[in-house]
């Protein structure tokens, strides 16, 4: 199942755009805020192209070597984005911060460096907005917070992320180079590098979290084993449940494998029949299940 990739390429333009500006201004103001900044939305910028190439692999069809698909490498280059945020970004920006504090040097044309602060602020606002319009439109009634934690979308977990942490760490740049200038202490540039660090790594820290819950294996949105479990109840002859496991395969691709008790008046020919109308019946109800094994037999539950 393809995925959505607008959200990707339209943070991959902004950051294009801002990371050239960005680069511009490090140059004249000698800001290592600005620097730190200018590394940041450069690495979110192969970020972007990360999670593209994550995409176009997990969308390749199944083959023998993985009959069940290659959904999870989107999870995997999430992963790889989240550690490239973390050390490209975040492990960086704090060595520069730190390097400017013990070592500060005067910043210069600084109403450049504010100009174009101010203008990648705006932009990724924008782009920031956008993603969560995008989160609460699918979250529905789940607290946003939750949503971050429960969602299986990683590529958009992980854009709005990128995003959140960018204007967060625009604005504390922003702040840094306005405390420098008024004081005319360069000591304050290099903790606005700190900072932007500090942050970035704290994001990277919750991505690689939560994206690495879905490379090993997490289960799939409880609605949907709630809705099959709904689908069994109206089935007569089945008498119980044996057990019912879902697995997130990728976007938009849930495995489900199920033991179930039938009736014992039933022949082996009807119980082969209700299997393959229970599966039938399962995709049609809920999508995403892309694999569905029933088989009869006892398990763990009553």
């Amino acid at each position: 199942m393809a995925s959505d990739t607008s959200h990707i390429l339209q943070s991959l333009r902004a950051n294009l755009l801002i990371a050239a500006s960005k680069g511009v201004a490090a140059f004249f103001t000698g800001s290592g805020a600005m620097l730190a900044e200018t590394i940041h939305s450069a690495a979110d910028c192969a970020n972007q192209l990360l999670l593209l190439l994550g995409v176009n692999r997990a969308a390749q069809p199944p083959d023998a070597s993985h009959p069940l698909g290659y959904g999870r490498s989107l999870y995997f280059w999430s992963f790889m984005v989240a550690m490239l945020l973390f050390t490209g970004g975040g492990v960086f920006s704090i060595y520069e911060g730190i390097h400017k504090m013990t070592h500060p040097e005067p910043v210069e044309n600084v109403l450049i460096g504010v100009g174009t602060l101010g203008f990648a602020l705006i932009i990724e606002g924008w782009a920031t907005y956008s993603n969560i319009k995008t989160l609460n439109e699918r979250r529905g009634a789940v607290p946003f917070m939750q949503y971050l934690r429960q969602t299986k979308d990683s590529d958009l977990i992980v854009v709005f992320g990128e995003n959140a942490a960018a204007t967060l760490g625009l604005a504390l740049a922003l702040l840094a180079l306005g405390l420098a200038e008024l004081t005319g202490d360069p000591h304050w540039d290099g903790a606005g590098s700190l900072a932007v660090g500090l942050v970035l790594v704290g994001v990277a820290v919750f991505l690689a979290v939560e994206v690495k819950s879905l490379l090993v294996g997490e289960s799939a949105d409880p609605a949907i084993e709630a809705d099959i479990r709904a689908l069994l109840k109206e089935e007569a002859s089945v008498v119980g449940v044996g057990s019912l496991l879902t697995v997130q395969q990728g976007p938009g691709e849930v495995l489900v494998a199920m033991k179930l008790r039938f009736s014992p008046e039933l022949s082996a020919k009807a119980v082969a029949a209700t299997i393959n109308s229970l599966e039938t019946r399962v995709r049609a109800r809920q999508p995403s299940v892309r694999w569905c094994f029933v088989e009869p037999g006892e398990g763990d539950e009553d």
